[in-house]
């Protein structure tokens, strides 16, 4: 682990409750969950260790249980997501980790139980962006259940206008493209990409490229296939200063309100 990692990198709210550890067992957990922060996209296995050293040092701190549950949940180890994210829910007495346990129910294949869990009381308590993921999540399992239109109905909240620059603009708005593609509606999901693309500086979501499939627009590589184009003997052309203009030389002379529950 690198020295210069020391725990103090944590947010305030996971340093406070690293204080219910000793001083050693505190600083111990701490550069570990740095580390889980530091490797998660660049390395799972490396990520997964970190974690996993400060479950074993600190299994009651929620922090450390929603981390290795982060973690399983990138690794698509639903099992062990939702084992952690219930674990730290129960912990902390927190709800915002309710998006993601939907969305593991969802994988899990129990859209039923996602759904029922999307709808409980305890989703007024979270934050409007966590509100806005949840929905996002709930109108994708419609959609798996076949049903299009409750898809649709899930994302027409306060914040669904176009124009918005929250991080969680682009994906409601790519979401809610999606949706209304399911139904049919072409130049609605059309709107509703080109909004996602102005939302998107980052490229986070490929709504310029459904934007491009819904267009007809094919992209094509100018330089694929240009040396079979060209022919066997176009080196040997090249050599012989019969490739370009310059014979001899052979050289080629060229914010938001509360959203209802869903």
């Amino acid at each position: 682990m690198p020295e210069s990692v020391t725990g103090a990198e944590l947010d305030a709210a996971v340093r406070r409750e690293l204080r219910t550890l000793s001083k050693n067992d505190a600083g111990f957990v701490g550069r570990h969950l740095v580390m889980v922060g530091q490797t998660m996209d660049a390395d799972l296995t490396i990520a997964k260790a970190h974690a996993e050293a400060a479950v074993r040092r600190a299994g009651r701190v929620a922090a450390v249980r929603e981390a290795r549950g982060l973690v399983a949940y990138r690794e698509g180890d639903w099992t062990t997501a939702l084992s952690e994210f219930r674990t730290a829910r129960r912990l902390s007495g927190s709800h915002h980790l309710l998006p993601l346990m939907v969305d593991v129910e969802r994988a899990l294949g129990r859209p039923e139980r996602a759904i029922e869990l999307a709808g409980s009381p305890e989703v007024r308590t979270l934050s409007v962006a966590e509100q806005v993921e949840l929905r996002v999540v709930v109108s994708g399992i419609r959609r798996d259940m076949g049903q299009p239109g409750a898809a649709v109905v899930a994302l027409q909240i306060p914040q669904l206008v176009p124009g918005g620059t929250q991080p969680w603009s682009a994906r409601l708005y790519y979401a809610y493209a999606e949706a209304l593609l399911a139904t049919g509606e072409r130049e609605g999901a059309r709107e509703w990409f080109s909004h996602a693309v102005s939302a998107d500086p980052d490229l986070t979501t490929d709504a310029a490229e459904r934007l491009d499939e819904i267009d007809g627009v094919v992209l094509v590589d100018l330089l694929e296939g240009s040396e079979e184009a060209e022919g066997p003997d176009s080196a040997e052309k090249f050599e012989n200063g019969q490739n370009g203009q310059n014979g001899q030389n052979g050289q080629n002379g060229q914010n938001g309100e509360e959203v209802s529950p869903a």
